[in-house]
């Protein structure tokens, strides 16, 4: 347990000074997640933003044909929430499951809106993190379409190598929208380059 990445991170994103940070973060409360759990189920309300502290985490959801379709992977330290659920306390579409064990810090929906209401940072902190949100999903859109497989995943490697490492193949060729056996191919083709 170490605030002072969750502060580290604030402060990289806000850009306030240290004792804004501090109050910024004190709202957090820190929890550790289990391999396989979830922070958030499919039809549940969304009562808590979370921060990645350690550990590795994944949002899906179920097609059509009740296949998990991995939507996104996220390692620490990072945001993760359903700002829809979050903020409209609406019903998730989305599952968020520890890939591994994690350990996080957590701020319930009332304190969160506690602090937009009276801090000018915690604002410019929520809207930083949802034009980061934003634009990370209208990356991932377009790739999906105008990138082949291949690419996909070589940009995986080139910005997320840890990934490779401590995620299954079988989330990582789901979030690429491709089969375990297409995934395997690849990979085998760019180690004979």
């Amino acid at each position: 347990m170490n605030k002072e990445i969750l502060e580290n991170y604030i402060k990289a994103v806000v850009s306030a000074p240290i004792d804004d940070i501090t109050l910024l973060s004190k709202d957090f409360e820190y929890v550790e997640i289990v391999k396989n759990d979830f922070t958030l189920k499919e039809g549940e309300k969304s009562e808590y933003a979370y921060f990645l502290e350690e550990g590795f985490l994944r949002t899906y959801v179920k097609n059509i044909h009740g296949d998990e379709v991995t939507t996104n992977i996220y390692s620490a330290p990072h945001f993760i929430n359903d700002f829809l659920s979050f903020f409209r306390q609406a019903p998730t579409k989305e599952n968020f499951q520890a890939i591994t064990n994690c350990r996080m810090w957590r701020i319930n929906y009332a304190d969160a809106q506690s602090s937009y209401n009276r801090l000018d940072e915690f604002r410019i902190l929520g809207r930083n993190l949802l034009v980061l949100s934003h634009s990370s999903l209208g990356n991932r859109m377009i790739s999906m379409v105008a990138d082949s497989a291949e690419i996909r995943y070589t940009k995986l490697l080139k910005h997320h190598p840890n990934l490779i490492q401590n995620v299954p193949l079988k989330i990582i060729a789901s979030y690429l929208g491709i089969t375990d056996t297409s995934l395997s191919r690849i990979r085998k083709e760019i180690s004979r380059k």
